[in-house]
């Protein structure tokens, strides 16, 4: 902590840190200390088994992750807050995936991307903080460094991660995004909670491409949020039929998990759907030019994939639905795309839809 700070009671400020972030938007804050070895393990075994796919920089950061100090010289507590993202048309998800012409995308990403305003209001909290305390060491992150955040928010006492590896709340489901604001600080910390998936399995057993290969463990390269989105080259052949109409990312294991009956709807303008996406059609979706696609993703999630990846996805969305003219001619006027990527997988939707035709 820094010299010039005053002596504080510690504890009073600790819970007006939690009434401060509520005001701000943050339904839950829990705090805990920096010792992450457990978690770190579990992280290690993880990418002993490759499951981490394409995504080199787990492997090249997982030292960061193991030592908040290698992120914040002189950090001793991790604020851990939370933020409701499930948007108004939660309500129609199931209808989304069973329409196979509807592009389905993510219920994070319908909205503006949550990063730049979550990491705004955190150091708006910290500026809070200062002015109770002086000047102080801090440093906010979402999802901005490689920090375990679910570890972090488990240990904070927001929740415990289910076999799903999604972080879990009694009270709340798993439809939130996670925040932190690392200090230096001597806070109190918060009390973990116990896991209460007990023997359900759901999560497991909706997986369209069978993903989680064991209780807490996912192997990254079979997951559809991996293949639509972290993903640079060829969705492989043979999970392509189990996407669907998913273009970017999939919520299944969340749609079942028995505690997101208690999910709440978010209060946030900012992750309400825009430009139509929880109800467009993939037709629709897939004649967007390049100028089109970065129009309408402005300020989104969905904009970091590209327009070339977007196509990608698509047409593997297209090859999965009902054999149509409308969706052949589609795909006929992305045959000759410049992209080698997005050509390979219109030629595979295209043979997809030729053999639906023709048992049809």
């Amino acid at each position: 902590m820094d010299s010039k700070c005053k002596p504080h009671d510690w504890k009073k400020l600790a819970a007006d840190i939690k009434h401060w972030s509520r005001a701000l938007g943050f339904q839950q804050t829990g705090i805990c200390d920096i010792q992450l070895s457990q978690a770190h393990t579990h992280l290690q075994h993880w990418l002993q088994q490759g499951f981490h796919g394409e995504m080199a920089y787990m492997q090249k950061h997982a030292a960061l992750r193991a030592d908040p100090h290698k992120l914040h010289a002189g950090v001793k507590r991790i604020i851990s807050v939370r933020m409701n993202y499930l948007p108004q048309s939660a309500r129609h998800i199931e209808a989304a995936l069973q329409s196979p012409q509807q592009a389905f995308i993510s219920r994070y990403a319908l909205g503006r991307d949550y990063h730049k305003m979550m990491r705004q209001r955190l150091q708006k909290l910290a500026k809070q903080i200062q002015q109770q305390v002086g000047e102080f060491g801090y440093r906010a992150f979402v999802d901005s460094a490689p920090v375990l955040e679910k570890a972090v928010a488990e240990k904070a006492g927001l929740g415990w991660i289910g076999k799903h590896s999604n972080l879990l709340n009694r009270s709340a489901g798993s439809w939130f995004f996670l925040g932190e604001l690392f200090t230096d600080l001597p806070l109190p910390v918060d009390t973990p909670l116990g896991k209460h998936c007990g023997e359900c399995v759901r999560c497991m057993e909706i997986c369209p491409t069978q993903a989680i290969v064991a209780p807490y463990q996912v192997d990254a390269r079979r997951c559809i949020s991996y293949l639509t989105i972290e993903l640079h080259s060829a969705i492989p052949t043979e999970l392509r039929a189990m996407l669907g109409n998913r273009i970017y990312g999939c919520d299944d294991c969340q749609l079942v998990c028995p505690w997101n009956r208690f999910a709440r709807i978010s209060e946030e303008s900012d992750f309400q759907p825009r430009h139509g996406l929880d109800s467009r059609q993939l037709c629709q979706l897939f004649a967007w030019s390049e100028e089109t696609f970065l129009r309408n993703t402005e300020g989104s999630a969905i904009r970091r994939i590209g327009h070339v990846r977007w196509l990608r996805n698509i047409a593997v969305a297209l090859g999965n639905a009902p054999s149509s003219a409308e969706t052949g001619k589609a795909l006929l006027n992305r045959a000759e795309h410049p992209s080698e990527l997005v050509r390979e997988h219109v030629l595979w939707a295209l043979s997809q839809q030729q053999l639906r035709s023709t048992r049809t």
